[in-house]
């Protein structure tokens, strides 16, 4: 369930959003752009130079989409505050990316369980603007469109470790890829410090881990480039799901355990 409620875009495809909310996007998005440089890939940064979003209101997803569908092919799609899977998997199939239109509150300004449009676009639309990652979510989005419900369920944590809070090794160092990490300025910083339990991927681990939405993430897993996603996307993904299935998942983290 959610408290928030989408734009519906009009016909010419263009939102109206209120002062309030335009304001919401300015500080967020100029709080995250001094946060991203030295953390942030390359491929995030290139692709976030082509966007060339706005810094003052929210983007047009039609300002968005000729980028994508210049690099890759790939589109925004307006959809409700939250969507089912099925629809999620239908969408990604078709280099369709779903984008919740409306944008968190101040009251929710550090942190929304949803996924808003800031979120959406600042975390991931700029990695749809490189290959590597472009083509992974599309296969991953074919695969699940015939998934099991039970399937879906494995194939989430595959995402979620992924394109969601995955981190990668560079020549520069280890540097975040996953639009989870980078629409969330604190979650940047946290990701490359310290604390955070770093696992080299592998994809019967990712299958394996469970996770959860409403904590901080005590586990990381990190690919050594951007061909490691070709390689997944290259992969029988569903047998290595069934594969997991049939082993169980790991214990959940001590840290996710309070409140359970």
């Amino acid at each position: 369930m959610t408290s928030y409620v989408a734009h519906i875009p009009d016909e010419k495809g263009f939102i109206a959003y209120g002062d309030d909310e335009n304001a919401v996007w300015r500080d967020l998005f100029a709080r995250q752009k001094t946060n991203l440089p030295n953390k942030a890939c390359t491929a995030y940064l290139d692709g976030l130079a082509k966007l060339n979003l706005p810094d003052e209101r929210i983007p047009q997803l039609f300002d968005v989409d000729d980028v994508l569908l210049r690099e890759t092919g790939w589109r925004t799609s307006a959809v409700p505050a939250l969507i089912s899977f099925g629809k999620f998997f239908k969408l990604l199939a078709n280099k369709e990316f779903p984008v919740a239109t409306f944008i968190r509150t101040r009251e929710d300004f550090d942190y929304i369980q949803e996924p808003d449009i800031f979120h959406e676009i600042l975390g991931h639309c700029p990695m749809l603007t490189h290959p590597a990652f472009a083509k992974f979510t599309e296969v991953y989005g074919k695969l699940g469109v015939n998934a099991t419900k039970e399937e879906r369920v494995f194939l989430a944590r595959l995402y979620w470790f992924t394109m969601e809070f995955g981190l990668i090794n560079t020549p520069d160092g280890l540097r975040i890829y996953g639009g989870g990490i980078l629409s969330s300025p604190a979650e940047t910083n946290y990701a490359l410090s310290d604390t955070p339990e770093l696992r080299p991927f592998d994809i019967m681990d990712v299958l394996r881990t469970p996770y959860r939405i409403d904590k901080v993430q005590p586990i990381y897993y990190v690919i050594d480039d951007e061909e490691t996603l070709f390689d997944v996307a290259n992969m029988d993904i569903l047998a290595k799901v069934h594969e997991a299935m049939s082993l169980g998942l790991y214990e959940l983290h001590p840290s996710l355990r309070q409140s359970a």
